[in-house]
């Protein structure tokens, strides 16, 4: 489909040992040493301007990528051209992770604002995890989430109502930031509304018209892409609500 945007791709100095996300995407029981290895083998943050592509669908698969800045976003393409938004990867979270057992790239990967991805090498990683055991059982885990994310994503968008689905992504990314220790209450919403419809298999006029809803209630507040939950047990609530609803 195309070859993947390198051009204003650039080297940051930073290594796993000092990077503050590499708890999240590295093992932590890895001595000084291994971690040399690692960094041996990563190609640290290369940058991506906004609407740069990492990777195209069915491209070669060559590597996995771990995002340490900004934000990507993954679609896959129908035969008829129509795009469909897979996931969405903030700093410290690993993407292409579903493709390692294929030849070719499942998705896309396109950069949503500025950022930088760190390139692991698969050949190059499976060589390291035979001497690093716990390397190998960390990618193992990271498959595993990946795996259980698509399936309660699957899961999500079969049965639960546009309400719960769109609570539920807030909820997540309320998760999401607080692992990477930033404030689970207040932060950036990375992709614009019409990405987040298509994710959650909703109409853009439908995520405005809950998000107002979710105001009203004092939940949470979103003015352009700043998000403040005021109440994120509230939140739960309503996914819970939901659940609980359809199973009395």
């Amino acid at each position: 489909m195309g070859q993947r945007i390198a051009s204003t791709a650039t080297a940051l100095s930073n290594d796993c040992a000092h990077c503050n996300l590499g708890k999240l995407c590295m093992p932590i029981a890895v001595s000084s040493e291994e971690l040399e290895q690692l960094n041996d083998v990563i190609q640290q943050g290369r940058v991506f301007d906004r609407g740069d592509h990492i990777f195209y669908q069915d491209d070669a698969f060559t590597s996995c990528f771990a995002v340490k800045s900004g934000s990507i976003k993954t679609y896959t393409v129908s035969e008829d051209g129509e795009e469909q938004v897979t996931g969405f990867y903030l700093p410290g979270e690993i993407l292409a992770l579903d493709s390692v057992s294929m030849d070719r790239y499942t998705s896309c990967a396109v950069a949503l604002e500025r950022s930088s991805v760190c390139e692991i090498p698969l050949e190059k990683l499976e060589q390291l995890a035979s001497v690093i055991p716990s390397l190998q059982h960390h990618f193992f885990q990271l498959m595993s989430q990946e795996i259980r994310g698509s399936r309660e994503l699957a899961v999500m968008l079969s049965r639960n109502s546009a309400e719960e689905r769109l609570a539920s992504m807030f909820v997540a990314l309320s998760k999401r930031n607080e692992r990477r220790h930033l404030s689970p209450y207040q932060f950036r919403l990375p992709m614009a509304r019409a990405d987040l419809g298509n994710y959650l298999g909703l109409a853009v006029e439908t995520v405005s018209r809950l998000l107002t809803r979710f105001a009203k209630q004092g939940l949470m507040d979103v003015r352009g892409r700043e998000v403040t939950i005021h109440d994120l047990e509230g939140l739960k609530a309503v996914v819970t609500h939901q659940t609980e609803c359809r199973h009395a």
